[in-house]
């Protein structure tokens, strides 16, 4: 795939979250995005440390936004640049999570009763607000156009996407011997108003459970003291990279 050359121009800090760091780079379309050690759970409430999380998150990132190009998904992502950093497309986050989910666990499980690990008849699609302040709540579509956070057809466009991203990641992560069992995505705009997949996919985002032994590998082992939760983190970058077991 064609990749660009970069120089980094670093102007200024834009923007700081519990796990990247925004620069703005001297070409006013690109940013710079510089990935944390540090993680947070249950709406920063517990924060710690999960050494090498930042280059395994950004490099498992870079990884799925070229493959997922490759099937027609266009993202923010332009290069990886090292470790811990890629320079992106700069977009406006459209300011709600999309949230898919294939298995029953966490959150879905609590709020409705469903023992964790049953499988969905089919995926679930839920939205949440993009917002600390509130603990990021699911809304509903009509939540949404209410408060002009998307349009009706913005919303069509990315549940489309997001199931479309669902089969692909499904079916390759399936080869790598990791059930997909939820995961959340983020999406921004172009100037031009084109939807593009942006933040990240990686454990912190997604809940990647061994096929067999259903051993988690992503960061459920931080909020639920499973402990070993580098070598998680480590075992779900190397089955993504690898491929086929």
């Amino acid at each position: 795939m064609p990749r660009e050359e970069f120089e980094l121009n670093v102007k200024e800090l834009l923007y700081e979250g519990k796990a990247k760091k925004v620069f703005i780079t001297e070409q006013k379309d690109r940013y710079l995005i510089r990935y944390k050690d540090d993680a947070t759970a249950f709406n920063g409430e517990k924060k710690g440390t999960i050494d090498g999380k930042g280059a395994i998150n950004n490099t498992m990132s870079a990884y799925f936004f070229q493959l997922l190009e490759s099937r027609g998904i266009e993202s923010h992502f332009v290069e990886q640049v090292s470790p811990t950093e890629m320079i992106v497309k700069r977009v406006e986050i459209i300011p709600l999570e999309v949230i898919v989910r294939n298995i029953a666990a966490g959150s879905l499980s609590k709020r409705l009763g469903v023992a964790e690990g049953t499988s969905l008849k089919l995926p679930v699609v839920e939205f949440s607000y993009k917002s600390d302040e509130l603990g990021d709540p699911l809304i509903n579509d009509d939540h949404i156009l209410a408060l002009g956070l998307a349009s009706e057809e913005e919303i069509t466009i990315l549940k489309k996407k997001a199931l479309h991203i669902n089969e692909i990641l499904s079916e390759y992560l399936e080869q790598s011997g990791i059930t997909l069992v939820d995961f959340k995505l983020e999406f921004g705009k172009l100037d031009n108003g084109d939807i593009l997949l942006s933040d990240e996919i990686s454990p912190d985002t997604c809940r990647f459970w061994d096929s067999t032994t259903k051993e988690r590998m992503d960061k459920d082992r931080f909020r639920r003291d499973l402990g070993n939760i580098e070598e998680g983190y480590k075992k779900a970058l190397e089955r993504v990279l690898g491929g086929e077991r």
